[in-house]
């Protein structure tokens, strides 16, 4: 069992790496940070389909946050001055704004300062 939660992002998009690189450097939180390229995901109860989608939190007993979630949760955990903004985030009708912002900046991260065509979020299949 972990005693660790973990932070799982996409490592081969620029703009997400330089995300992660301001939480560590930032808010510093006690987590292990993992690509998703070189992540157990199984181990994690994450699907790759799921981890292209999104940044993930997985808490030390496995619950899976993702998105939004996950960023509302790294900041209620780094807590000092953090937490508060976390709290915001994860209460409605913030926490549907920051659903909707943060599939947008995902969605268009390419697009972003230090994206590249490889930052794309892949297409999801359609369900049939």
């Amino acid at each position: 069992m972990r005693t660790r939660p973990v932070l799982v992002f996409d490592g081969d998009c620029g703009f997400c790496t330089a995300c992660v690189t301001f939480v560590e450097r930032r808010l510093r939180p006690d987590c292990e940070v993992v690509a998703r390229q070189f992540a157990d995901l199984p181990a994690l109860g994450v699907t790759p389909e799921r981890a292209a989608h999104e940044a993930l939190w997985v808490t030390p007993v496995g619950r899976v946050y993702g998105g939004a979630q996950a960023v509302a949760k790294i900041l209620l955990y780094t807590g000092r001055g953090w937490a508060p903004l976390g709290a915001l985030l994860m209460l409605p009708p913030v926490r549907w704004a920051a659903r909707v912002g943060y599939r947008l900046v995902a969605n268009n991260r390419h697009r972003m300062p230090g994206g590249t065509a490889a930052c794309a979020v892949p297409a999801r299949r359609a369900q049939g």
